[in-house]
This record gives structure tokens, sequence and C-alpha cells, in this order.
């Protein structure tokens, strides 16, 4: 019987300070962050600093892999002349002008270019020419011929 009217006449007065209840409430949850990790206040300062340096050290690393992966875009940009991208060169600039392309993508790059230059020249055609199937390039060269004369036939009533 106690119990019951403690309980109807605690927690109406609890929130005006006069029950008592409240203080349990209070201790349940502490207001230090260092007590609620079970760290000493240094620790906790330690602790937060560490993650913050981990965080920049991270945020630049990421930076940098971007300006490399801009940079590399800008020479494929002025190899095949194509327009140049503000964002990219935005991106290198933040991350500083020491900014390299990789090694391996470097790697590709040159390899791509050597290919290319071999199919350019004469004789990387002439060798082009000697792996073709010739079977095949008649019945692509028939069926593009038929193709022509169909639509010409549609678009022009004379023929």
């Amino acid at each position: 019987m106690a119990f019951l009217i403690k309980s109807m006449i605690g927690n109406p007065l609890s929130g005006m300070g006069l029950g008592g209840g409240g203080d349990k409430e209070e201790e349940a949850t502490p207001s230090d962050p260092a007590k609620a990790a079970g760290m000493t206040r240094e620790e906790y300062e330690e602790y937060q600093k560490q993650l913050v340096e981990e965080k920049m050290a991270r945020d630049a690393d990421f930076l940098h892999k971007k300006a490399e992966r801009a940079t590399l875009r800008v020479c494929l940009r002025e190899k095949y002349r194509l327009p140049k991208s503000e964002q990219d060169e935005n991106m290198i600039e933040m991350a500083g002008d020491d900014v390299d392309v990789p090694e391996e993508l470097l790697k590709m790059v040159d390899e791509d270019a050597t290919e290319e230059e071999g199919k350019d020249s004469i004789m990387g055609q002439i060798q082009n020419l000697q792996n073709m199937d010739m079977d095949q390039l008649k019945e692509k060269a028939s069926a593009t011929v038929t193709e022509l004369k169909s639509k010409a036939e549609e678009k022009c009533s004379v023929m």
C-alpha cells in the first residue's frame, strides 16, 4: 500500500524536484563523456586528439589520390587533344603542384601508346589486313550495301 501511495505522489512531485526519484536517473547517465567511455579525462582527450589526427591523415591521402587521378586525366586529355577540365585543374591545385601520376598508371598509359603507335604505322595496317577474315569483310560490305539500297528506296520514289 505504501508503494502505491509513493508512486502516485512521487511521480507528480519528481518533476518539481521534490519527489526524490530523479536522483537515480541522473546517476545512471553521467554528463561527462569520458566517464561514459570508461576513461579518465586525459585519456579521453588523447583519444579524441588521435581520432582527429587519423581523420586528417585519411583525408589528406584521399585528396592526394584524387589529385593523382586528375593528373592522369589531364595527361590523357592532352594526349587525345580533348578539352581541358577546370575541375581537374582545381583538384591538382588544391593538392599542390607536387602531384605525380602513379607508376602503375603511367605504365598502362605507355603500353597503350605503344600499341596505338604500332596500329598507326603502315606495318601495323598491313598486319591488320593479314589478320582480317575476308569472308567476314565481304559479308559486312554486302550487308551495308543492301541496307543503303533499302533506305534509299524508302526515301526516293524514283528508285
